[in-house]
């Protein structure tokens, strides 16, 4: 059985119909009450979080984002995640919108919304400026819940004031963890984030942000699956009383440095043909298991009603001991974020050797 304090939402094949706006997705929409309830985790800022996110990071068009993002809070997802470098926080924003004003929720309130510091302004003046203008994107007076996106600083752009993944190496700077967690909990006292936390910090990481925060970090949202565990990462988190939350849970399976340990698995393919679930299932499950929260994405919409249900039934131990043996290999490294002229020297650096 899963550890979470369970309540409510806090506050297959067919895909979605695309639509060049989203005025309307809703006219036909049933109560927000008749949606699933997706059980919640108190954070330690005492805010619950749906424990199942939905994932927003796609290059599809605005407002087709946009309509599909809201159809999915239709359907019963209530935790959104965005980020700053997704390009995404306009068409969340909008999502929020039309969800409150077609009536598939009663209040913004009843949505727990995600965003992340980009690298480009995860320096100590910049810090609360930039959630500002994440809010601004967004349409919103404050987030649920605010990460640094990863322990990287840039500190260089191109010509023309924008900085791209082929010359990241280039404008490298050390980051300032103190500092930068300083300007997160500014944004705390603010109201501006009810909780604030991080991404991608490895557990020695997470343990010196632990030993300096005045507000403990509430999350640590990290690439988890069955394909790799985070056992470390888990460790630190529980002592220190901070949430995991995984992103690729299913192994960016299709992205180009994705991994087809969990949608290619044997073993989960085995499991989930006795049990009658799909692999995505059986490997969300797996997660819930495992006291971790979880932002899947997918645009289909069997899939995203597949990828709710995994609340009323559970794996038995020969399931667990089956997915147990299932192959360990990190899929997003971060090479990016590694050069000779920068502060990560090799992708040990980055992880503190845990890779």
């Amino acid at each position: 059985m899963a550890w979470w304090p369970v309540s409510g939402s806090p506050a297959t094949t067919n895909p979605i119909p695309r639509t060049r706006s989203i005025d309307g997705c809703f006219r036909r929409a049933t109560p927000a009450a008749a949606a699933p309830a997706v059980p919640c985790v108190t954070l330690n800022s005492g805010h619950a979080m749906p424990v199942l996110g939905f994932g927003t990071g796609s290059s599809t068009p605005p407002a087709d984002l946009a309509a599909t993002i809201a159809h999915a809070v239709r359907l019963g997802y209530r935790h959104l995640d965005t980020a700053a470098v997704y390009g995404t926080e306009g068409a969340v924003g909008a999502a929020v919108a039309e969800a409150v004003r077609c009536g598939a929720v009663a209040s913004r309130g009843e949505l727990f919304v995600t965003t992340k510091l980009s690298m480009a302004d995860a320096h100590p003046p910049r810090v609360v400026a930039a959630l500002r203008e994440s809010l601004s994107r967004l349409g919103l007076d404050y987030v649920d819940l605010f990460l640094i996106h990863w322990p990287v600083a840039i500190g260089k752009k191109d010509a023309a004031g924008e900085l791209t993944w082929d010359d990241l190496s280039r404008g490298l700077v050390p980051f300032d963890m103190e500092g930068v967690w300083r300007g997160m909990e500014e944004c705390h006292r603010l109201g501006l984030a009810r909780a604030i936390g991080v991404s991608n910090f490895s557990a020695a990481k997470m343990s010196r942000l632990l030993a300096l925060a005045a507000v403990p970090p509430a999350v640590n949202q990290v690439e988890m699956n069955v394909g790799w565990r985070q056992e470390k990462v888990r460790e630190v988190c529980g002592e220190g009383g901070v949430v995991v939350a995984a992103y690729s849970p299913l192994g960016a399976h299709g992205a180009h440095w994705g991994s087809d340990a969990v949608m290619n698995s044997g073993v989960l393919h085995d499991v989930a043909a006795a049990r009658c679930k799909t692999i995505a299932q059986v490997a969300l499950r797996w997660l819930y298991e495992q006291g971790v929260c979880m932002v899947a994405r997918s645009f289909n919409e069997g899939r995203m009603k597949q990828n709710m249900d995994i609340f009323d039934w559970e794996l038995s131990d020969q399931d667990k001991a089956m997915i147990a043996g299932v192959p360990q290999r990190r899929a997003c490294h971060g090479n990016y974020f590694v050069s000779p002229d920068g502060p990560y020297k090799s992708l040990h650096d980055l992880w503190d050797g845990e890779i």
